[in-house]
């Protein structure tokens, strides 16, 4: 049975699709079949209406962002809404985000980075025979660019630890602001109050742990053009 909490996160290929519910109802009622049971919440759900060879996918960034941000796994309602997109395998697997799919509980992780490392196979033979295409252009003397040096060894130590935290918050402050925009009305202000309560009803947690309140929000705000009300 499922446990825990859970974002979905459906696919449809057209516009049309997504209009209609074609497919769409399908996959929710194969996520609310596999869910039924158990002691589970799920935090929210997004919807994509767009090509599986699209590499584009906003709706999959904010379903990865509410996962890394509340801890939730994502949940699919048949692997092959995404198995046949290798830009999403390698996404999914640079996010770290738990995953599950409905049709086939066991492919899970393991799966996921069993067909990302066939990828980075293959990603691995380009990049060897663009080499050896570089390395046969020198050899008929072609000048190709300078060599910029290696910028680690001038990174290295405290500074470097402490850059890299600053970016790693930097970046989940982004995230956040794209949740708050996303879970904002349009033409609406509200107080942050009220985003606090929005944020910490998805299961987002606040940079250090725990729940939102409004400071919170304000200093995550005050990197963004949003405008909010006290």
């Amino acid at each position: 049975m499922a446990q825990g909490t859970f974002v979905a996160y459906y696919r449809v290929s057209t516009a049309r699709q997504g209009r209609s519910g074609l497919g769409l109802e399908a996959q929710k009622k194969a996520v609310t079949d596999f869910l039924n049971g158990g002691s589970w919440q799920l935090l929210a759900e997004f919807v994509e209406v767009e090509s599986g060879k699209s590499d584009d996918r906003p709706q999959l960034e904010q379903a990865l962002a509410v996962c890394d941000l509340s801890g939730a796994k994502l949940v699919v309602a048949k692997l092959d809404r995404l198995s046949r997109n290798l830009a999403f395998l390698a996404r999914l697997q640079e996010s770290g985000a738990r995953f599950v799919a409905a049709d086939m509980p066991e492919a899970n992780e393991l799966t996921i980075h069993i067909m990302a490392a066939v990828a980075q196979a293959e990603r691995k033979a380009i990049s060897t025979r663009t080499k050896e295409a570089l390395a046969a252009a020198r050899a008929r003397g072609i000048k190709l660019g300078g060599n910029r040096g290696n910028l680690d060894d001038l990174r290295k130590g405290p500074a470097r630890s402490a850059e890299v935290r600053r970016t790693q918050a930097s970046q989940r402050a982004e995230k956040v602001v794209r949740q708050i925009a996303a879970i904002t009305a349009p033409g609406s202000s509200p107080s942050l109050r009220t985003i606090a309560k929005a944020l910490n009803e998805r299961g987002i947690t606040a940079p250090r742990g725990g729940r939102w309140h409004a400071a919170q929000v304000k200093a995550v705000l005050s990197r963004s053009n949003g405008i909010t009300k006290a």
